[in-house]
C-alpha cells in the first residue's frame, strides 16, 4: 500500500470474519454496484440530465415498487463513458448485466492507496536554464491527482511566477466546509470531492451546534498532498524534514498546474468515486492524470471490472495519459496492478541517498542501522539493553515476544529500555512493534530484519534503528554475554551519494501481470523510496511542512511530472509517443556503471524494472518512438477475448470498428504481442511447436529527418534474436517504418528470457526490451 501498511494478525483475523460474515450474508441484501456502459452516444459526452433519467428508468425497471426509495443514483457517468452507481441486489446486478446497453456490472470496489533528492538523482534537467525553458513553453501541462485531496497552503503549491490559468480549463474550484475558492491560484487550479468519509478525528472537533460537514477538498491524511506536491510542486528552498533531506524541494514539473480530485479518504478509496473522478477530470480539461491507487493482486479483476482501467481507457481515448502506481505487494511475481496496456504502469525504486541510524553497543562496538528518528529535545541517551523474548509476558508467548506482538510483552520489564525485536515471520507492520515497546514505556526500538527493506521506518521522535541478519546476530551475541547490556541509539543522518543505486524497492510489485503476459508490465521504475513530498503539518507546535515517505505512490508522481515536462516541450506529442520516449531511453545500469539490482543484490530483471529507470532528460531527444494507437488498444480487446459486441459498446467509434480476423494459426492471446507498444513480451514460445516466434513494430523518427539506425541485440544465450530488416532509413518524406523480429527459442533456457533489441544511429540508443517466456 501507499503508506507501507501492514496489519496485525489480529486485524487481519478481524477483516476474513467480516469477508466470510459478508459471503455468508442474503444475496439480496442491496450493495453498491457500478454498471458500465461503454463510450457515450456522440463523442461531445451525453447531457447529464437525460443520462440520469435513463440511468433511473433502467432501476425502476428492475427494482420493485415497495423498494422505490433505492432508485436513485449515488454517481452518473455521462462525460468520457456512460454508467452509473447505484444500491442494488445480486439478483438485480444480474438482471441488469442482460441489458443490451450495458457492458458490465460489478460491485463497487474499495481500493487501496499504493504508499527532494529524487530530481537531482534523475539527472540535472531541472537547473535554471531548462527551467527557463520549460517556464517559457507555449504549452501550459494540467496535472489532475486523484487522491485524497490537497493542503492547499503547503508553500509546495505557492503560484508566484506562474501565468494566468489557461483558458481551455473548465474545472471548479469547488468548496467545502473548511476551503474555501481563495484556496485555490494560478497553481491548484481546480478542486473536487466526492461523497466519502474523512476518519480524520479533527473532522469532529467542531464547535458546538455546528452541523455535520458535507465534505472537503482539503488533504487529512497526507497522501493526496504529497503526490501533487512530487508532480509538480514549486521551488521551495530550504525544505528539510526536521534537519533530513534539506535541500530545494521541486515537483518534476514546477510550472505545471494541479487539479485535485478528492476520491479517497484515509486507507481506502471507493471504486465509483475514482470513476467519476476520472469522467470529471476528462471533462476538465487536464493533460495528464496521475492515479497512486489501485486494488491488491488478490482481487484483480477483469479490464471491464475495473474503474481504473475503465476510466484510463476512456482517457486515453481523449488523448489524456494517465499513469498509476504498480503496487507494494512485492517481491513476489505475478503482484503488478493497473496493468492495462493503456495505463503506464509505475515501479519504485531508491534513489543515492540513505537514511542511517547508529547504534553504539555497551562493548564499545558501533553498528550503522537504518531508518528515520530524531530527537526534538536533548541527546542521546543510554539505555539498558533486552531482547523481546527474555521480557516476555508469559513463557507461551516468548515466540510471540521475540517479534514484539500485542500482548506478548510485560511492561514492567521492558520499562526504560531499549528493545530488540526480529521480524522473522509474523505479519506485523514496523509501526506496530514500535507503538507496542512504546506504549509500554520502553526507550527505543531496535529492529533485526531477515530480509533487508529498502523503505526506511520514520519513527519520529521515537529513537529506532532496522539492522540485518550479520549485524543483528551481533547485538543479540552482546546480550547473550552480557550481564547487563546497554546501548545507545543515534538520531538518523543523511548520507548522500549513497552506492548503488538506483536499487529495486523490495516492496515494488513485480510483474508478469496475471491478467495478460503479452504486455510485459510495469512500464518503468522512478524514485519511490525515502522521497521528501510536502505534508499536512500535524497539530505540535513547529511541526514540518515536509515529509518522507515511500511507496509507488511516490514513484508514481515522478513519471507524471516527467510527462508533463516533456508534454511542455513537445506539446503535439500524444501520450503514448512521450510514453515510447520514457521507455527506450530509460537507464539500465546504476551509479556504479553495473546493471541495476534489487535487494537480492541481483541483477533486476524487466518484471521488475520494465524498461529501467525513469531519464527524463534523455526523453526529450529519443531519436525513435513507437506510437501504441487506440486502433491498436481496440484489437487488443478483441484479442483479449472480449466479444465484438461488447468491443463496439466501449470504443467511441461503435459503427467503423470491427474485431480483426486473424488468416494465420495464431491465436487471439499471442496477436497482443503485436500490438505496437514499446517493449516486446511472449508469454509462450513452445519448444515443442517449431519454438519461434514473431512480432512486428513500427518505428516513427522524431530526430534527424534523414537517418538511418542499424539494430544490435543484447541477449541472453540460446535465444535466437532476429530483426529484419537490420537497417532502416529515414528521409524527409519517410517518417514511419515496421520491421519484424522473431525468437526463436529451440536452444534456449526455460522460463523466461530477457534482452534489449537497440537501435543506433550513431548518436541516438534506442531500446526497447525483450521477455520472452520458453516452455
Amino acid at each position: 500500500m501507499a503508506f507501507l501498511f501492514h496489519f496485525s494478525p489480529i486485524i487481519i483475523s478481524t477483516f476474513f470474519l467480516m469477508i466470510t460474515s459478508c459471503i455468508a450474508s442474503n444475496d439480496q441484501t442491496p450493495k453498491p454496484y457500478i454498471v458500465y456502459m461503454g463510450s457515450p452516444l456522440n463523442n461531445s459526452g451525453d447531457s447529464a440530465e437525460i443520462s440520469k433519467l435513463t440511468h433511473l428508468q433502467m432501476l425502476s425497471s428492475i427494482i420493485p415498487s415497495e423498494e422505490s426509495e433505492r432508485i436513485s443514483v449515488k454517481h452518473s457517468f455521462h462525460h468520457a463513458y456512460r454508467g452509473f452507481c447505484a444500491l442494488l441486489t445480486k439478483q438485480e446486478a444480474t438482471l441488469l448485466s442482460g441489458y443490451e446497453e450495458v457492458v458490465s456490472v460489478f460491485p463497487d470496489p474499495i481500493l487501496e492507496l499504493h504508499t527532494t533528492r529524487s530530481w537531482d538523482f534523475l539527472g540535472s534537467y531541472y537547473s535554471t536554464n531548462n527551467y527557463n525553458y520549460h517556464a517559457s513553453s507555449n504549452y501550459d501541462v494540467i496535472i489532475g491527482v486523484i487522491d485524497t485531496g490537497i493542503w492547499p497552503e503547503s508553500p509546495s503549491f505557492d503560484d508566484q511566477h506562474i501565468g494566468e490559468i489557461p483558458s481551455r480549463w473548465k474545472g471548479i474550484c469547488m468548496e467545502g466546509f473548511d476551503f474555501h475558492k481563495s484556496n485555490c491560484n494560478r497553481k491548484l487550479i481546480g478542486t473536487r470531492f466526492y461523497d466519502i468519509e474523512d476518519q480524520d478525528s479533527n473532522i469532529t472537533k467542531l464547535p458546538k451546534n455546528t452541523t455535520k460537514p458535507n465534505g472537503t477538498p482539503r488533504d487529512r491524511v497526507g497522501h493526496g498532498t504529497n503526490t501533487a506536491s512530487i508532480a509538480a510542486g514549486a521551488f521551495v528552498p530550504n525544505a528539510t524534514y526536521y534537519g533530513l533531506a534539506s535541500g530545494i524541494a521541486r515537483g518534476g514539473s514546477p510550472s505545471s498546474r494541479i487539479a485535485t480530485y478528492k476520491a479517497c479518504s484515509e486507507g481506502y478509496c471507493q471504486g465509483s468515486a475514482i470513476l467519476k473522478a476520472i469522467d470529471d477530470a476528462i471533462k476538465d480539461g487536464v493533460d495528464i492524470i496521475s492515479i497512486s491507487i489501485g486494488r491488491s493482486f488478490v482481487f484483480q479483476t477483469d479490464f471491464k471490472d475495473d474503474p481504473i482501467a475503465i476510466g484510463a481507457f476512456h482517457a486515453a481515448e481523449r488523448g489524456i495519459g494517465v499513469v498509476c502506481s504498480g503496487g507494494n505487494e512485492g517481491s513476489d511475481p505475478y503482484t503488478v496492478t493497473n496493468s492495462a496496456p493503456w495505463i503506464f504502469t509505475v515501479a519504485a525504486s531508491t534513489i543515492d541517498r540513505k537514511f542511517q541510524s547508529n547504534v553504539a553497543l555497551g562493548n564499545n562496538v558501533t553498528l550503522k542501522g537504518r531508518g528515520i528518528s530524531f530527537y526534538t529535545s536533548g541527546h542521546a541517551k543510554t539505555y539498558p539493553l533486552a531482547f523481546g523474548e527474555n521480557v516476555h509476558f508469559h513463557p507461551s508467548l516468548i515466540s510471540q515476544a521475540r517479534n514484539c506482538m500485542p500482548g506478548s510483552l510485560d511492561a514492567k520489564k521492558v520499562a526504560g529500555k531499549i528493545i530488540v525485536c526480529m521480524n522473522d515471520g509474523w505479519s506485523i507492520s514496523r509501526l506496530i512493534k514500535k507503538l507496542v515497546v512504546q506504549d509500554a514505556n520502553a526507550k527505543g526500538l531496535i529492529l533485526i530484519d531477515e530480509q533487508e527493506k529498502s523503505s526506511p521506518f520514520d519513527s519520529g521522535n521515537f529513537p529506532f534503528a532496522e539492522f540485518g541478519k550479520i549485524a543483528g546476530a551481533k547485538i543479540l551475541q552482546y546480550i547473550n554475554s552480557s550481564q547487563n547490556p546497554y546501548a545507545t541509539i543515534f538520531p538518523a543522518n543523511e548520507i548522500r551519494r549513497f552506492k548503488p543505486a538506483p536499487v529495486v524497492a523490495d516492496f515494488s510489485s513485480r510483474g508478469p501481470a496475471t491478467l495478460t503476459e503479452n504486455i510485459l508490465k510495469p512500464d518503468i521504475t522512478a524514485p519511490g523510496v525515502g522521497i521528501l513530498s510536502a505534508m499536512i503539518p500535524n497539530t505540535e507546535k513547529g511541526s514540518s511542512l515536509f515529509g518522507i515517505t515511500s511507496g509507488t505512490s511516490m514513484a508514481c508522481p515522478h513519471v507524471s511530472g516527467a510527462m508533463a515536462f516533456i508534454k511542455s516541450i513537445h506539446p503535439t506529442w500524444s501520450f503514448s509517443m512521450i510514453k515510447s520516449a520514457i521507455m527506450t531511453t530509460a537507464t539500465i545500469s546504476n551509479n556504479l556503471r553495473n546493471p541495476l539490482t534489487n535487494t537480492s543484490n541481483l541483477d533486476a530483471s524487466p518484471h521488475e524494472i520494465g524498461a529501467g529507470e525513469l531519464n527524463p532528460i534523455k526523453a526529450l531527444n529519443p531519436g525513435l518512438i513507437f506510437e501504441t494507437t487506440m486502433i491498436d488498444y481496440y484489437n487488443f480487446l478483441c484479442n483479449y477475448g472480449y466479444k465484438e459486441k461488447e468491443v463496439r459498446l466501449i470504443v467511441s467509434k461503435k459503427n467503423s470498428f470491427n474485431c480483426p480476423r486473424s488468416s494465420t494459426s495464431t491465436t487471439k492471446k499471442e496477436l497482443i504481442s503485436h500490438m505496437n507498444y514499446p517493449s516486446i513480451s511472449i508469454e509462450k514460445l513452445d519448444q515443442n511447436y517449431g519454438g519461434v516466434s514473431r512480432v512486428e513494430r513500427v518505428a516513427m523518427n522524431v530526430g534527424s529527418p534523414n537517418a538511418t539506425y542499424t539494430s544490435s541485440i543484447i541477449g541472453p544465450p540460446g535465444l535466437i534474436v532476429r530483426v529484419s530488416p537490420r537497417k532502416i532509413a529515414f528521409v524527409k518524406e519517410v517518417k514511419k517504418i515496421s520491421f519484424e523480429v522473431s525468437f526463436d527459442g529451440k536452444k534456449a533456457s526455460k522460463g523466461y528470457n530477457f534482452g534489449f533489441i537497440i537501435w543506433s544511429d550513431g548518436f541516438h540508443k534506442v531500446k526497447m526490451v525483450f521477455a520472452v517466456n520458453v516452455e
